[in-house]
């Protein structure tokens, strides 16, 4: 998830905005729907993650992008443009209400442990406008995530017009412009006959194996490229959906892959292998490099505007996955009807009450756990492995449903439909299983006791919780009901994004 997942910017998208109807198709050009995607994918965060792998990183962030990218933003392409509404839906239709639940569930509990994530690398750049001492300190990661988040939920509750305006205005000032000063000093540096911290010959173009545990940090990759689902929903609304979505595609592909690689390579060139920071790693190289060019003043300067994109991705999330539970909480009653309230500006707080004492809880767990980027390790696999789920389970339903229903209309149709579904499973199932393994970097324990950790985390959060909202389900719980409710969440976002 990039955030900016996560991502996030990371993804005001199909859920959106409060319910309501928009019987006017909305069209949008292919540029827009490019910036939304980039808007939706790109982040600086995973930066440190590949910058251990210097030149290495380009071939690492390629085949994440062929096996899991391309076929996530084809097939949801799809899906979207034949049935609107989402994941929900889009399972249902293929395996029922049960499955559909379980998929929607597993989008929204990745933000259970996506917001710990997010927020401790939050802190450790904050600790760079501060102190830069205090990004090892679990102590002030916890305090940060958790004002943080109450912070957030505070603003979301206002409504989508605040969310979408920061959403925005956070996509461009705290990654692009950070994004092209870090590549830009990067190559200064250089050019300035400084050595490179990584070693930049062409056989470094194929990563050192070290044994599954430094190939796990490649799982990260898949993480960066989540999200496009988000978007896809806005395929119909394309003039030319069969001509200008693959444009739209190669676009994104071809820009978050600079903004990746080269952020990526920037770390690695002043930030040495053994001391660059899972959470801080982008700080530390803006910190080298700004000290190089005496620049010392505005380290600060650009940790408030990264600050600032992580705070608007982060805010996006919370309007985002909880209200598809709120939907489908509302028409199948699988949630309480107190959680189905909304305020005066039509936000979900309850759920964002709720979600936040459980974020609360998470955080504390930053100040026992002795390294900080273990912690934040930890929650990113465990974001990860329950969004595979979800994307398994959108796979799966996309040929079930080219099979069960060949001649619903589609406004896009997949090229290559089962070979492209494939992919997307070899590579959900391999990053899945990768993900039970540490990364070298990781020190808190062993394999067997981070192995019950993440299995814990992710089977009591992903299919546990969905099986125990699916039996206590009410009849009267069912508080809404309406053939296009699916759809009007999926219109109404276009309005929030431009």
């Amino acid at each position: 998830m990039s955030v900016a997942a996560t991502n996030p910017s990371e993804a005001a998208g199909t859920l959106a905005a409060p319910l309501r109807i928009v019987a006017k198709r909305n069209v949008i050009s292919w540029k827009t729907m490019t910036f939304m995607t980039v808007s939706v994918v790109c982040s600086l965060r995973a930066a440190p993650t590949m910058a251990v792998f210097g030149l290495g990183s380009i071939l690492l962030y390629a085949i994440p992008a062929v096996l899991f990218f391309v076929p996530e933003t084809l097939i949801s392409a799809e899906l979207a443009s034949a049935w609107p509404g989402g994941i929900y839906r889009w399972v249902t239709e293929a395996f029922g209400p049960k499955i559909g639940l379980l998929a929607v569930w597993c989008q929204y509990a990745q933000t259970i442990f996506y917001y710990p994530a997010l927020l401790a690398y939050v802190a450790s750049t904050l600790a760079y406008v501060v102190d830069p001492r205090l990004a090892s300190s679990g102590m002030f990661t916890a305090i940060v995530i958790i004002g943080v988040y109450w912070a957030a939920a505070i603003i979301s509750g206002r409504g989508m017009k605040a969310v979408s305006g920061l959403s925005s205005a956070g996509s461009i000032i705290g990654t692009i412009i950070p994004g092209i000063v870090l590549v830009g000093l990067g190559i200064a540096y250089l050019a300035g006959g400084h050595a490179s911290a990584a070693p930049m010959h062409v056989h470094d173009l194929l990563p050192a194996w070290a044994g599954i545990a430094s190939l796990v940090l490649v799982v990260n990759n898949v993480l960066s490229f989540d999200g496009m689902e988000v978007n896809a929903v806005h395929v119909s609304e394309l003039k030319d959906p069969k001509r200008e979505f693959p444009r739209v595609m190669f676009w994104s592909i071809g820009i978050c892959m600079l903004v990746f690689i080269l952020s990526a390579l920037a770390v690695a060139w002043v930030v040495p292998n053994s001391t660059v920071s899972l959470t801080a790693g982008v700080m530390q190289a803006f910190s080298n490099l700004f000290g190089v060019f005496h620049l010392g003043f505005m380290t600060p300067v650009v940790g408030v505007m990264i600050i600032l994109a992580m705070l608007s991705g982060m805010i996006a999330w919370l309007a985002g996955p909880s209200t598809g539970l709120l939907l489908i909480g509302r028409e199948e009653g699988f949630i309480p009807p107190y959680f189905q309230k909304l305020n005066k500006q039509g936000m979900q707080m309850n759920i964002f009450i709720w979600q936040g004492i459980i974020t609360s809880i998470i955080a504390c767990l930053y100040a026992f756990i002795p390294v900080v980027s273990d912690a934040y390790w930890i929650f990113e696999v465990m974001t990860i492995q329950i969004y595979l789920v979800m994307y398994l389970l959108m796979y799966l339903s996309a040929m079930k449903l080219r099979k069960s229903q060949p001649d619903r209309p589609r406004g896009y149709r997949t090229p290559a439909l089962r070979t492209m579904c494939g992919m997307g499973i070899f590579t959900t199932v391999a990053a899945f299983f990768l993900g039970f393994d540490p990364p070298s970097q990781f020190h808190s324990g062993g394999t067997l006791v981070y192995i019950l950790i993440v299995a814990g985390g992710v089977g009591i959060m992903g299919p546990g919780a969905a099986l125990l909202l699916d039996k206590i389900k009410k009849p009267h719980w069912k508080t809404f009901q309406s053939s296009t409710g699916m759809s009007a969440f999926a219109t109404s976002s276009t309005d929030a994004k431009e």
